[in-house]
């Protein structure tokens, strides 16, 4: 029989490993289990990464654990790092073991001091008789309104394993949608980077090779080699001070739009942008159905759950036209009649949220909602992307190839002259 290696919490919440035999993975789960263990990780003896007496760390094993999250050993604690923690407090709790049995194994498995001292204040708070929620609420800035809400509906319901279930999810698809959109322009951005720098390249190096061939020539240049040759001069005399101009005018620039009149600027026009504005919004709009979608499936109230999604919407011109709905909702009209009063959800998405008010079942039609958004947002990306990538190869290949031209165009003149 294979051996595996394992690592598993007692009741008391010590972390202990160990190796043993078994037919399969499963099997092993088993005897863990019959000796009043709660498994963290299984692995194959053969092809284990780690061994017994190692650092503890949650990663993926025989379905018994967590997605593998890398963290860094140092650092404060990250976005990362409370997905992690969420999920492993899942598994134990789902388990059988106590919270505060759960927490202590979290601190034993933390790498990063700053996450073992979370948790370490969060247990702290719950052995002196502090719900979970109450305690997470100490740390709104890290953990949000959204994450504190729906852990306190799962004291409330007495499903705190399912609701952190629900959470990791939440978390993993809002993660992926993210990583999504900033994948989606490294590559125009790699592009732009490449033009900037071939222009340099050709302005500062190879123009100022032919300048001494021109120099005698004056006005018998044609025009537009003269035009390369003063851009190239005025790029070595001062291409110091426009660096440094740029790099200032864009911190000055980056630091007013942080502002709440410039992020109000720009993200009102960034929804008017053609293509890129109906992508913004939408992608605005699946935050906020996907929270409203959640929060409402763990029985948050509605108007909680609705002032709670609104928060999560990053756009400030989106977030004044959600926060009209709360109000007209505690007066007493219906969801779908305050969405569409808003003017920025299409007609899908409204005879979706109708559908799901009339039925009772409106949470599950918004995660329906925002699964159709992520989908069209996904879509968009590509089709600009397949846009944006050929225009800027043009773009540079136009840029250059006016350079090359001029100067071949000055050195025929100089032939001419010599006839």
């Amino acid at each position: 029989m294979p051996d595996f290696v394992w690592r598993a919490a007692t009741a008391s919440g010590k972390v202990e490993e160990g190796r043993l035999s078994a037919s399969s993975s499963a099997a092993a789960l088993r005897q863990l289990r019959e000796q009043g263990l709660t498994p963290l990780r299984i692995d194959d003896a053969a092809s284990a990464q780690f061994t017994p007496g190692a650092p503890a760390a949650a990663s993926p094993g025989a379905a018994v654990t967590a997605p593998a999250r890398s963290r860094q050993a140092r650092g404060p604690v990250n976005a990362a790092d409370v997905l992690a923690l969420t999920s492993e407090l899942a598994i134990m709790l789902r388990a059988g073991l106590a919270l505060d049995n759960a927490l202590r194994v979290l601190i034993d498995m933390s790498h990063k001091p700053s996450v073992g001292a979370l948790v370490q204040g969060v247990l702290e708070a719950v052995k002196g008789g502090t719900p979970l929620s109450r305690a997470l609420a100490a740390h709104r800035e890290l953990f949000g309104d959204f994450y504190i809400n729906m852990v306190r509906s799962g004291e409330v319901s007495g499903q705190m394993s399912a609701v952190l279930d629900r959470l990791v999810e939440h978390m993993e698809r809002q993660r992926a949608l993210r990583e999504s959109v900033v994948s989606a322009t490294i590559y125009p951005a790699i592009l732009l980077a490449v033009a900037v720098l071939s222009l340099i390249a050709m302005l500062g190096f190879v123009v100022p090779q032919f300048e001494k061939l021109f120099t005698d020539m004056g006005d018998a240049l044609p025009l537009p080699t003269r035009i390369v040759m003063e851009v190239g001069h005025a790029f070595r005399q001062y291409g110091l001070l426009i660096g440094v101009a740029a790099v200032g005018g864009f911190m000055v620039l980056m630091r007013w739009m942080r502002s709440p009149s410039g992020r109000q600027w720009w993200q009102t026009r960034l929804l008017r942008l053609p293509l890129v504005g109906r992508l913004a919004l939408r992608y605005q709009l699946t935050l906020f159905s996907r929270s409203l979608g959640t929060l409402l499936g763990n029985g948050v109230p509605m108007l909680t759950a609705l002032h709670i999604a609104t928060d999560t919407v990053g756009n400030a011109v989106l977030q004044q036209a959600l926060a009209k709905v709360a109000p007209i909702v505690k007066e007493g009209g219906k969801v779908v009649q305050a969405i569409s009063l808003t003017g920025i959800f299409e007609p899908l998405a409204i005879n979706l949220i109708r559908v799901g008010e009339e039925t009772g079942r409106i949470g599950p039609m918004m995660l329906e909602l925002s699964n159709i958004l992520n989908r069209e947002v996904e879509t968009g990306i590509k089709r600009l992307l397949t846009l944006v990538e050929p225009v800027l190869i043009l773009v540079l290949g136009v840029l250059i190839a006016g350079i090359i031209v001029s100067i071949l165009l000055g050195i025929l003149s100089i032939n001419d002259l010599a006839v």
